[in-house]
Parts: structure tokens; sequence; C-alpha cells
């Protein structure tokens, strides 16, 4: 293996070690890094040297910051819809994959985790935040939606929290990741070279993980548990604003930031994700995969998924224009066409 890959595969001790290494990037998932992950879980699978898996990046500032969205955005633009389809089809497969691993399966997450970062990690046995973790699945600033297994992990966060990461795009940190679940354990930055050192060794995983896992002071969205599962339970994206809306007008400076949060985020967007979250507490993981697949063929053939990436990463001028630019506008038929079924083109996954 060469230090110039953007994924490193290779087995230490006890470990099957994956590191991500394409730091200038901020560990962006491409096809050919999916693949190789995959293939390295294929491989380790029946090989009893390997007692658990264990992901880890070389950067700092991130664990992986998501998707290569620049490259699927000029697919897409070039008429290369196959190609988009291709990566999220084969991404979803890994995720699917990840969340079905028969052996335990260990993510050092610190930095950021967002979108396709959060795919190979969260769906894990064991997610190990550090003091630098931070989570978002922040689909729905750029026109796309919460993916790679949001629909069935999200709706299962306690007090609609998951609905509240879905639809705002908000950063959390370790402490309130640890207190909805997201996280499974926390252990200090310092520390995680060491413990990911440890994990190569044949000691059991629990005890292994005990001797660095540390305790957290509650988390700041803590204070904020009551709005959060006052609005975003709420059975509308409209009613979601409206309700954040009456929490605002009674003195919830949160819930008036929020107000703020979602009228700069794609009405289409905010729609299926609310949706998502509804459906998706109903779906196994399985469906749940299959279901993001169907959303996913339609918003390549779209617009604001276009428009969000100009806007946020090609120009960078914070301005999308979105169509239909209003909540209000966005048709139910609209957004039910996303959910429907693809019938010959359905995702395929293993049993």
């Amino acid at each position: 293996m060469t230090q110039d890959q953007d994924i490193i595969c290779e087995i230490r001790g006890a470990a099957g070690v994956v590191i991500l290494n394409r730091p200038k990037a901020l560990n962006a998932l491409s096809l050919g890094m999916v693949r190789e992950l995959a293939r390295a879980l294929d491989a380790w699978e029946n090989d009893p040297q390997v007692t658990r898996v264990v992901v880890l990046s070389t950067s700092e500032k991130a664990f992986c910051a998501g998707g290569d969205i620049r490259w699927l955005h000029d697919c897409g633009k070039a008429g290369r819809h196959d190609a988009m389809l291709a990566f999220w089809g084969e991404e979803y497969i890994l995720n699917h994959r990840i969340k079905t691993y028969p052996k335990p399966y260990v993510a050092l997450v610190d930095g950021i985790v967002m979108g396709g970062g959060v795919g190979i990690s969260l769906h894990g046995s064991h997610r190990i935040a550090g003091d630098r973790y931070l989570f978002a699945m922040p689909e729905v600033g750029i026109g796309f939606f919460p993916d790679v297994g949001a629909t069935h992990a999200l709706p299962r966060l306690p007090g609609a929290f998951g609905s509240f990461l879905a639809l705002t795009g908000e950063r959390i940190g370790a402490a309130d990741a640890l207190s909805v679940g997201l996280a499974t354990h926390a252990v200090p930055s310092d520390r995680m070279a060491e413990l990911a050192d440890a994990l190569t060794g044949r000691s059991a995983l629990d005890d292994i993980l005990a001797g660095f896992t540390i305790a957290r002071p509650p988390g700041p969205l803590q204070a904020e548990a009551a709005t959060i599962a006052e609005a975003f339970a709420a059975s509308s994206p409209l009613a979601v604003v409206e309700r954040l809306g009456a929490l605002a007008a009674k003195g919830s400076a949160f819930a008036g930031k929020l107000v703020q949060t979602l009228a700069t985020k794609s009405p289409t967007s905010i729609a299926i994700a609310h949706e998502q979250m509804r459906r998706g507490r109903e779906l196994d993981f399985a469906e749940a995969m299959r279901t993001e697949f169907r959303i996913v063929s339609r918003i390549a053939h779209g617009h604001d998924f276009y428009e969000g990436v100009r806007a946020v990463v090609i120009d960078k001028d914070q301005a999308p224009r979105w169509q239909p630019d209003r909540l209000e506008a966005v048709e139910p038929a609209a957004i039910a066409a996303y959910f429907a079924p693809l019938g010959a083109s359905e995702l395929k996954l293993e049993p």
C-alpha cells in the first residue's frame, strides 16, 4: 500500500484497518474509495485473523466531510447521470454492508463527519467521538437530502432530534451526539492514536474501550430538547416552521434562529427530508436504502441540487435560487413522486 492512496486498507494484528487518506479534500468519498472499502470488508469477513474493523482518518480536521459533490454536480451537468447513480448505488450498498457486517466495526471520528462520512461510520457497531467531533447532515442546504441511511437512523433518535438534524442541517458536537446515540463512546483526541493501536491487539473490544472512554457533560442542545421535540414532531414542514415561530414569539431565541435557518434551505429538500423522517420510522434498513435510491434517482434529474452546489461550492455566493422558492409552493404530489418505486432500476441489496 502506498501512502498517496486516498484510502488504505490493511491488516494490523487483529484488526482490519481502514485509513481515510484524502486530507486536502477532507476525505470526501470518491467511487474508488467506496469500492476499496467494500473490497476490504469482503476480504476480511471470513478471515480468522481479523476480529474487528477499525476506520480512522489522517486528517485532524475531518473524519470524512461527505461525498464528492463537485464531481457529482459536474457529472450531472454533463449528462452523465448513469455515473452519478453508479456512485450513489455502490455507496448505498456499502452503507447496507456496514450495517449488516458480522464483525465489530469501529469508527474513530475526530473532526467533521457529514454526509457520506456518516454513511461509513454511523451504521457500524462502535462510534468513538473525539474532542473535535462535529456531526451534520447538511444536505438540505445544497438542494439534496439526508441520505446514506439517514432515513433509517435519524427517525429513531429520541425527541424528534433526527428531524431537527435532517431539516436544519445543524452541526452538533460530541456531547450532544452521545446523548442521542449518534456516538457510542467519547475518547480524548490526544488518545485517539493510542486507542487505534490498542484496537489492533487481541484483548476484548469492550475492555480496550473501557480504558479510554471518558464521560462528557451535557451538550448545549440538551437545554433546547423540549423546543426541538415540540417543533420537529409536527406533521408537516410548514407546521414545523409555524411551531418554531410560535416558540420564538414566546421568547425562544433558539427557535427564532432555526426559523431563519430553514428559510435559507431548499424548500423541496426540506419537504423530502420531512417525509423521509415520517416514513423512515417504519422501514427496515434495506428498505430505507432502496427509498433513498428512489429519491436520488429523481434528484439527479432535478434543479435544486445543481443550483445548491453552484451557490455553496462553486460560485460561493450563498444565494441559491430554489425552484420553488417557498415551502408553501411545494406540491405534496411532487414530493410523493420522489418516493415512487423504480421498477427494474431499484437498488439491489444482498440479503
